[in-house]
């Protein structure tokens, strides 16, 4: 079964970066700096998109942070960083953008949730201000609905109403329902107010893998605003990358979906980066794009009671990492390269062939002989202490041999010739 024809969606331009139609997923992240902090946050920020990260969220809580955005966008500048800066805003947004006009317009893109934008009579004037605030900086809008924030009034009306029904629904039915519903009347009337369908992207944000898919399947059925997936709080570690991985894998196999992110909790000390690393790696295994070659391991078994193979992957793939945005500027195609590297006779021959090069090293047992293959053929056999730093040399000259260059310089030759 292969993926479903991607759901149609309206596209939407944030900044250099477009958001839906035919454009590819796009990856974004968030910082969890101060941003009045304008040093801390630029930093983080350069990390994110260096890592890949298209899209970098900042959180605007208060005039400090509001009067910082615009020396972070120009910092930035200065670094030759020109990733969208988007506004995140709850409950004093519509304050924050009016009385900081230089903020309003050095962000790409303004997110307001609908559940804390005001309450009661002062719903819709506060909105209706944020809105006018993207319209005259001519800037999108996402309306990002969140379960834990959830317009009270509305959800206690459709809880009334369902136990009124002659058959009631579950109260996490009508919870997802409530979500959908406030998404699509608030990008309504901020429709109404002049805000075109191309500057809208929705979000209904749940931390339940089985609700979000729910909920997004409801969404993408009722409306073609640009979705942004990703569940709020995905939490720690493997557990909030199994999560962000089942939930959205699901919908992205279905179509459905035009930007993500993943949402994880960082270790004490952690690097706010691996939740790209992670965004940029789910959509590269299952083949909705590509950002850099990923390398083929074996898991490990009795046959492999040494630990060789797996430092010399760990070493590679960080490597590939490390290499990959001067090799991007210089050369085309060479995300698309795949590499094996593999600990016994078993499977490591066949794997290696089958990527664009691979090795082979020795099992328990076996002959101390690492046999390399090129483009499914055994190019040479590496032996003794310094495997390594061989089969590292070799990758970097099949990537000058193999892709070409940029600046329309030839391709260097292989410095390994198969035999």
């Amino acid at each position: 079964m292969g993926l479903a024809a991607r759901r149609k969606s309206i596209p939407v331009r944030v900044g250099q970066v477009t958001v839906g139609g035919s454009a590819p997923v796009v990856v974004q992240s968030m910082t969890n700096t101060d941003t009045a902090d304008v040093a801390s946050t630029v930093a983080q920020v350069e990390a994110l998109a260096r890592t890949g990260s298209e899209l970098v969220r900042l959180t605007v809580d208060r005039d400090e942070s509001a009067r910082a955005v615009p020396h972070i966008r120009d910092a930035l500048a200065a670094r030759g960083i020109d990733v969208p800066l988007v506004g995140d805003f709850h409950y004093i947004g519509h304050k924050l953008l009016t009385e900081n006009p230089a903020c309003a317009e050095a962000l790409a893109k303004y997110r307001i949730n609908p559940g804390n934008v005001g309450f009661r009579e002062k719903r819709d004037r506060q909105f209706s201000t944020m809105i006018e605030v993207a319209l005259k900086y001519a800037k999108p809008v996402r309306i990002g609905v969140n379960w834990g924030s959830l317009d009270q009034e509305l959800l206690i009306r459709m809880m009334d109403e369902n136990s009124a029904s002659p058959e009631p629904r579950t109260a996490a039915a009508v919870t997802q329902e409530a979500m959908v519903v406030s998404a699509i009347e608030s990008a309504r009337r901020a429709e109404r107010l002049g805000l075109g369908a191309d500057r809208i992207i929705l979000s209904c944000k749940v931390s339940d893998v089985q609700s979000l898919i729910a909920v997004y399947g409801a969404l993408a059925g009722r409306c073609a605003y640009a979705l942004h997936l990703g569940l709020t709080e995905a939490g720690m570690g493997s557990k909030g990358i199994v999560a962000s991985t089942a939930g959205m894998a699901v919908l992205l196999q279905q179509g459905i979906g035009d930007t993500i992110r993943v949402s994880l909790t960082p270790e004490p000390g952690g690097d706010r980066t691996q939740e790209v690393v992670v965004a940029q790696e789910m959509l590269q295994v299952m083949g909705l794009r590509t950002f850099m070659p990923l390398v083929t391991a074996c898991p490990g078994c009795g046959r492999t009671t040494s630990t060789f193979f797996q430092k010399l992957a760990g070493d590679i793939q960080g490597h590939i990492r490390t290499r990959m945005p001067e090799w991007a500027r210089e050369y085309e195609g060479v995300e698309t390269m795949t590499v094996a590297v593999m600990g016994c006779i078993v499977n490591g021959p066949g794997e290696s062939k089958h990527a664009d090069i691979g090795i082979s090293l020795p099992g328990t047992g076996e002959e101390p002989a690492a046999p390399v293959f090129i483009d499914g053929k055994k190019a040479t056999t590496l032996r003794g202490a310094g495997i390594a730093v061989e089969f590292q040399t070799i990758v970097e000259d099949y990537v000058r041999a193999r892709y070409p260059r940029r600046d329309g310089a030839p391709a260097g030759s292989p410095a390994v010739a198969a035999q």
